[in-house]
Formats: C-alpha cells, sequence, structure tokens
C-alpha cells in the first residue's frame, strides 16, 4: 500500500517527537529514580513507495530507590587516595619523624619554652624554621621514596610554598598584638586578646591567600570556597558518630582541664552585660579561625599546591597540620594526624573545604559545649 507524502510527514514528526518524550523520560528517571525506566523498539521498512512504522513501548517495574550510605563517596575517596598515594617505606619514615618530634615537643615543652615566648619578630622567624621542617622533611622523605623528584624541582612550588609556611608562622606567631591589646582597659585584656588572636587571621591569612591567588596557575575556586556539587550529609553524619566520642574524651584529664577554651573573665561586668554575650563573643571569633585554617590547611597546602606536587600535597600537610596542634593537649595534636589526612583527602577529590570546616567547628564547639557542661555540673 502507497502512502501519500502528507502521511509521510505526519509519521516521520510522530516518530521525532516520540524520540523527544522518550528522551526527556529518561533523564526525569535518572533524576527521579522512582520513576519507571521507559524502552522503546521502533522498527522502520521502506520498499519503492511503501513504508511502515512501528512504535512500542514497554513499561518496566519501577526501579528501587538506592540507600543512600554517606559514608561511602568518603570510604572511596580514602580508598583511592591510599591505593595511589601510599608507600610503605615513606609512610613509616614520616610516621618515625612525627612521632620522634611529638615525644620531643611534649617532654621538653619546645614550642611554648622556646618559641613562643621570644619577642615578636624573633618568634615569627623561629615560627617559619619550625613548621618549614614539619612541612619540608616528610614532603622530601615522600618525594625520593616514591620517585616523585620533579614535583621538587618546581621552583614555583617551593615559592609558593614559602609563602604559605609565612603567612601561617605569622598568623600563630601575631607579632605586636599583644602591644595592642595593653592599650585596652584591664578588664577586658584578656577577652579581647583571646578574641583577637583568633579574628587577626582576617588579616594575616585572608589577605595574603587573596593576593597569591591572583597569581595561581588554576582558578576553579578560592581554595576550595565552594559549595558546588557539595552534599553536607555525610559530614553531618561523622559529627553524630564523633558525638560519644568527643564526649568521653572530654572527661580526660588534659582535655577536661584545656577546655572550655573561654575563661571567665571581668569582661562582661565591665560591659554590664550578661556572661553569655563575652561567651558568644569568644565562641564566634573561634569559630571563625576554623575557616581560615582549612583555608590555609586544606585550601592551599592541598588543593592548590596539588598543582604541583599531586597528592603527596596530603601528607605533607598532615605532618605540618601535626605540629600546629603543639601547645595543645598531646592527644589532640597525635590525632590531628589522621583528622588533618582524612580532610586533606576529602578536599583534594571535591575540590571543597566545607566538608572539613563543618567536621572542624563542629568537633571545636563540641568540647567547648562539654567543657562548659563538666564545669557547670
Amino acid at each position: 500500500m502507497s502512502v501519500s507524502v502528507g502521511s509521510s510527514d505526519m509519521l516521520s514528526q510522530f516518530a521525532t517527537a516520540h524520540k523527544v518524550f522518550l528522551t526527556t523520560w529518561r533523564e526525569m528517571a535518572r533524576v527521579f529514580p522512582e520513576l519507571p525506566a521507559t524502552q522503546t523498539i521502533a522498527g522502520t521498512a521502506a520498499h519503492g513507495n511503501s513504508c511502515a512504522s512501528q512504535l512500542c513501548t514497554i513499561h518496566q517495574k519501577p526501579r528501587p530507590v538506592p540507600h543512600y550510605r554517606p559514608m561511602k563517596n568518603i570510604y572511596g575517596y580514602l580508598k583511592k587516595h591510599l591505593h595511589e598515594d601510599f608507600n610503605a617505606t615513606s609512610y613509616l619514615l614520616i610516621a618515625v619523624f612525627l612521632a620522634a618530634s611529638i615525644i620531643f615537643n611534649y617532654s621538653f615543652d619546645f614550642k611554648d619554652r622556646f618559641i613562643s615566648t621570644q619577642p615578636d619578630l624573633t618568634r615569627v622567624i623561629s615560627l617559619v624554621l619550625f613548621y618549614g621542617a614539619a612541612y619540608y622533611i616528610p614532603l622530601t622523605i615522600h618525594c625520593l621514596v616514591t620517585n616523585n623528584m620533579s614535583a621538587l624541582k618546581s621552583l614555583r612550588m617551593w615559592m609558593l610554598s614559602l609563602l604559605g609556611i609565612f603567612t601561617l608562622a605569622i598568623d600563630v606567631g601575631a607579632p605586636y598584638l599583644d602591644e595592642a591589646i595593653s592599650l585596652l582597659p584591664a578588664e577586658v585584656r584578656t577577652l579581647a586578646f583571646k578574641a583577637a588572636k583568633n579574628l587577626i587571621s582576617i588579616f594575616t591569612v585572608l589577605l595574603p591567600l587573596i593576593l597569591i591567588y591572583r597569581y595561581q596557575p588554576h582558578k576553579r575556586s578560592f581554595y576550595g570556597l565552594t559549595l558546588k556539587d557539595f552534599d553536607t550529609r555525610p559530614y553531618f553524619a561523622m559529627l553524630l558518630i564523633m558525638l560519644p566520642i568527643v564526649a568521653i574524651a572530654s572527661f580526660t584529664d588534659k582535655l577536661g582541664t584545656f577546655y572550655p577554651m573561654y575563661k571567665t573573665t571581668p569582661a562582661h561586668a565591665y560591659w554590664q552585660v550578661p556572661e553569655w554575650v563575652s561567651v558568644a563573643i569568644y565562641e564566634l571569633a573561634y569559630g571563625w579561625d576554623f575557616i581560615t585554617v582549612e583555608l590555609v590547611f586544606r585550601g592551599f597546602f592541598v588543593i592548590s599546591l596539588s598543582a604541583f606536587l599531586g597528592r603527596s600535597s596530603v601528607i605533607a600537610m598532615a605532618s605540618l597540620y601535626c605540629f600546629l596542634h603543639f601547645g595543645k593537649p598531646e592527644l589532640e595534636a597525635i590525632s590531628a594526624i589522621f583528622g588533618g589526612y582524612i580532610l586533606g583527602v576529602i578536599a583534594l577529590e571535591t575540590r571543597s573545604i566545607f566538608g572539613g570546616v563543618i567536621l572542624h567547628i563542629g568537633v571545636a564547639w563540641m568540647m567547648e559545649l562539654f567543657g562548659y557542661l563538666q564545669k557547670i555540673y
């Protein structure tokens, strides 16, 4: 049977519309898994002026909605990173270096007694050497053992990493902050110093990173400060898992006496406000500092320098992060190695630091909360 030109055009248009419908449906099914999957079987035969068209739609059973496992992605990131970066010899040597450094520091109280007590500029220079050793010794070990010598030959890597070390040393050293705080009334100096020690990172960390960012080779985001494709659920799930661990740890002698970081001062009485106002001022400043910590360690030393170091950036950053915690309880310095490593891997894989921000602030404020509760009860 012959088919007229009009009828042929109509069949062609119908086939095109059907194809568009199926494409749209498949996209909806991908986004909304509860929708039924749709397949099509279409056949066309033509001989001379004859053509036949058969269109058939088959609806399958709805696909089950996959069970969400919040830890699955993080486990996958760690598994992938260890598979590509782990070297038993390198990791063992770095572990020995960190163990020896921890024992030496806490045996002689090295950082607090011999570095933090130095005059302003001398303190900053001492911290540059201190943090430089913490970063470059593990980095050199890892690159030598894994035969990643090209990373150590990059002049730009050395320049950027040294800028990062100087930025960190100035932030921790906080030169001339004591002199500035001494100009305030005596009743508010303690609170002002503690709050300013955290807020000073606006000038000592944030502004330098903005200047360095202008000369970065890759500008996908500002050191991972992006929410693009970011899922908060794994990190809040981790906080729930860590809640009982932090609660138990807060009862240890060293952590119990160290937290809360805020100590009662006469500032609220001087200002004639409730004490919770002073607490809120300190805790907000304390929380802000963790954002800049993530910017430096996971954003700069991992995401930014991975352009030169690849996966080696994580282990070097974790060592430096451990040294940052010298002066806090020994258990916290040890846990910083593992916590810093995990957060570094997450930042490297997701190209975002917000996972670290959530975990860091969450754990810090949990320690503060349990510290306050122990003081009350």
